[in-house]
């Protein structure tokens, strides 16, 4: 009996669309996050939307490769920035009364938009940090690759992917 040649799937390389569950965890085996039971994440490889060293290491997989890798934070979300952290006045907040500890703004910071984080509110003085919430950690992601295709012209030029019927999800 003659086999099957395998069908030649796709490679993850620049411009493919990716799809892929994945869990996180730090280096003390603590869940971060985990795909498993949502939706599996949807990205255009190649132009940034993941952090860079996960994105590294999906390239060249195909659908059903698993793996599991750890990421150093200059490979994740980088070594934490005392410099990110900075405290100002309580009035320098729209809605200021309604402030809590764990909210995220938007900020213009000298390299563009940013998310701060309110870290501590002491009488009129708010401390709001600029740093990711995971900067400085060593992240591990176990991941299932679901599917690789082509970007449609569409995606491309939004920069983001479309669900099944070309419509923004």
């Amino acid at each position: 009996m003659v086999g099957h040649p395998r069908e030649r799937q796709m490679q993850i390389e620049d411009n493919a669309v990716v799809t892929f569950h994945y869990t996180l965890t730090n280096d003390q085996g603590e869940l971060i996050e985990s795909s498993k039971e949502s939706s599996a994440l949807a990205y255009i490889h190649g132009n940034g939307s993941i952090i860079s060293g996960l994105e590294a290491e999906l390239e060249g997989r195909q659908t059903g490769d698993k793996f599991n890798v750890r990421l150093e934070p200059d490979d994740a979300y980088g070594e934490r920035s005392d410099e990110l952290v900075q405290t100002m006045p309580r009035s320098a907040f729209v809605d200021a009364d309604d402030l809590d500890v764990g909210m995220a703004f938007r900020a213009l910071s000298d390299d563009g938009e940013t998310i701060v984080h309110v870290i501590s509110i002491e009488g009129d003085q708010v401390t709001v940090d600029g740093n990711h919430p995971l900067a400085g950690q060593a992240l591990t992601f176990d991941v299932e690759v679901e599917d690789v295709r082509q970007a449609t012209d569409e995606e491309l030029s939004h920069g983001h992917v479309h669900g099944p019927h070309g419509a923004h999800e």
